[in-house]
């Protein structure tokens, strides 16, 4: 994993870039939208919030391709340092479901955020058991 130190609303892009791994990306563009999926998950996440609607399929879809073009510790650094806390338990949901929720000793140290005491979303979790 590429370090930059302690993530701020500075450096964020500069983290996202030295982390990016997408071979077949042509311009600048593709890499901002990319990296645009976080505000895409938290706008599914505010829906379901305020709406209820779950739209589960598309949110793992967002989230798996964010860990394929970032890598695991920088795309889960990456989506808990814009998510807004209110969110942290549907993404650590989600993140479990798809085993990319790092765990380690090490990991626990490049975080702000204690992933351990982030509760999971009961009801995102018996709707992921189903698919």
């Amino acid at each position: 994993m590429k370090q930059l130190g302690e993530l701020t609303s500075k450096n964020y892009i500069m983290y996202a870039m030295k982390n990016y791994d997408n071979p077949q990306c042509l311009d600048i563009e593709e890499f901002y939208s990319d990296l645009n999926r976080i505000k895409y998950l938290k706008r599914l996440f505010r829906r379901y919030k305020t709406t209820n609607d779950l739209k589960e399929r598309l949110i793992l879809n967002h989230i798996i391709i964010f860990y394929n073009v970032f890598g695991i510790i920088p795309a889960t650094k990456l989506l808990f340092f814009r998510m807004e806390p209110e969110f942290y338990p549907l993404l650590k949901t989600f993140l479990v479901y798809l085993s990319l929720l790092p765990e380690d000793d090490k990991a626990k140290q490049v975080f702000e955020t204690d992933l351990l005491t982030v509760p999971l979303d009961k009801d995102i979790a018996n709707i992921l058991r189903k698919i």
